[in-house]
C-alpha cells in the first residue's frame, strides 16, 4: 500500500505509462491483448497475483464498452488457468476496487485482481507486521507466469 500511496501523481497513471512503453518484461506486463493487458502486481498479496488492465483510462467497469469488459473477464479466467498450472493455488481472490471508498489504489484506472490463495498463506508477518514474505522473487515469478502463457 505504501507504493500506492507514495506515487507521483505528477508524472500520471501508473498503468497508462507502462502500456506505452517498449519494457514489458521490466514493467512485469505479462500478456497484451487488443483492449486490455495483464500484468503482475509489484507490491503482490501472494506469488502469481495478477492484475487486468484496460488499455483506456476510465475509473469504473460500467465506463468501459461490452467488448472490453467481456476481454478483461477472458483475460482474468486464462490467468487463473495459468496460476493453477503453474502454482497449484487452493483458490482464489478475485475482483476490483472501485473507487478510492472501495479501496482502489489507483482508482482513475480500472483493474481486477486475480490473486492465489493457499490455506495459511496469510502468515503473523502480514498480520502483525504489515509486511509481506514471498517464495519468490517478481523476476522469477514473471518467467514463470509468461512462459505458461505464451507457450504455443
Amino acid at each position: 500500500m505504501k507504493f500506492v500511496q507514495n506515487q507521483d501523481t505528477k508524472r500520471g497513471c501508473v498503468f497508462c505509462r507502462v502500456q506505452i512503453q517498449n519494457s514489458d518484461v521490466e514493467n512485469l506486463i505479462v500478456f497484451r491483448a487488443r483492449k486490455a493487458f495483464v500484468i503482475l502486481n509489484r507490491y503482490p498479496y501472494t506469488s502469481g497475483h495478477l492484475m487486468v488492465v484496460s488499455n483506456i483510462h476510465l475509473p469504473t467497469l460500467e465506463d468501459l464498452d461490452p467488448e472490453t469488459r467481456a476481454e478483461m473477464m477472458e483475460l482474468a479466467t486464462t490467468g487463473m488457468r495459468i496460476l493453477r498450472k503453474v502454482y497449484q493455488p487452493e483458490g482464489f481472490n478475485f475482483g476490483a476496487n472501485i473507487g478510492a471508498a472501495a479501496g482502489a489504489g489507483i482508482a482513475g484506472h480500472v483493474h481486477l485482481h486475480v490473486v492465489p490463495r493457499w490455506r495459511g498463506d496469510t502468515n503473523f508477518m502480514s498480520a502483525l507486521a504489515d509486511t509481506r514474505v514471498l517464495p519468490e522473487e517478481l523476476d522469477e515469478t514473471y518467467r514463470r507466469i509468461y512462459t505458461a502463457w505464451n507457450q504455443p
